[in-house]
């Protein structure tokens, strides 16, 4: 009986103490999970009511893309720096994220001064060439807005496709 027990103990030791990755896989794995993304709840909302739309029209749901996030930012503050929406740069920015994501198609929609997100999804959908972009067949899209130092509202989301 006692053999039993210590033949158990070992096996569960065995099989609870066994690791399939070395140390250093872990640390990346925990680098990563510490990098968490945390956007704003007004980028969130524009998030969620797009993929509300979409999915209303039957189209699929767009995932969030964390990678592409810092593009969304940088030109978000362009904008405000310029104080005018533009598409400024474009080329360069979607050569960049096609290069980190292998997308293979890429899009932006550009605001300034909506007051809320649904506001601003309200004038992009007002516009064809803004509709079509939300209507697009994408995959992930990324999101920023920002105030600049009036209280004025600046949107950049970005939309691509894997």
């Amino acid at each position: 009986m006692k053999l039993h027990y210590t033949i158990l103990f070992i096996s569960i030791l065995a099989f609870t103490s066994c690791s399939t990755t070395s140390v250093q896989d872990e640390e990346v794995l925990f680098e990563n999970e510490e990098t968490a993304l945390i956007i704003s709840e007004k980028e969130s909302e524009l998030f969620n009511i797009v993929n509300t739309y979409r999915t209303s029209y039957g189209l699929s749901e767009l995932t969030f893309s964390t990678t592409i996030y810092k593009y969304a930012q940088e030109h978000t503050q362009f904008m405000i720096v310029e104080d005018e929406i533009s598409h400024d740069n474009f080329n360069a920015r979607a050569t960049q994220i096609a290069k980190e994501t292998s997308a293979t198609h890429i899009a932006e929609n550009v605001a300034k001064n909506y007051p809320d997100p649904e506001m601003a999804l309200q004038g992009w959908l007002d516009s064809a060439t803004h509709k079509n972009t939300i209507e697009g067949n994408f995959t992930h899209t990324s999101i920023s807005i920002k105030e600049n130092s009036e209280g004025e509202l600046f949107y950049t989301q970005i939309f691509f496709k894997k």
